[in-house]
């Protein structure tokens, strides 16, 4: 499985995944229910999921450096000031007969960030 571990600068954890495959583990099988979810809006690119921290809400730069993350790892990378759809991870769901990597979501928002990563990554 490809997927990208990052810290946030508040010590949250951020996953991507790097494939179809990868996507829906970081979705459904690494992502808990309260934990947010992120994907560049209208293109093809990373599930990243936002880790929850204990009291459940993330901080503002925190979420901002997640989306952030998806619009890197999307086709939108040069693209300036990119769209960027969230939600929890419990509003994610997969239907039946679609394309792996293929989801639908309920209860988003768009956040406008500029692609980039945090100085570090783990693999």
């Amino acid at each position: 499985m490809r997927v990208k571990r990052f810290t946030s600068s508040a010590g949250l954890e951020i996953l991507a995944g790097q494939d179809d495959v990868s996507n829906e583990a970081v979705t459904f099988r690494l992502g808990q229910p309260g934990d947010y979810w992120f994907h560049v809006h209208g293109f093809s690119g990373s599930h990243v999921v936002l880790r929850a921290p204990a009291d459940g809400d993330a901080d503002r730069d925190s979420i901002r450096e997640a989306a952030a993350i998806a619009a890197w790892y999307s086709r939108m990378r040069a693209g300036g000031n990119v769209g960027v759809t969230m939600c929890r991870v419990r509003d994610v769901r997969k239907p039946g007969g679609v394309k792996t990597g293929t989801v639908r979501i309920r209860n988003a928002r768009t956040i406008t960030v500029r692609p980039a990563l945090p100085d570090a990554a783990d693999d």
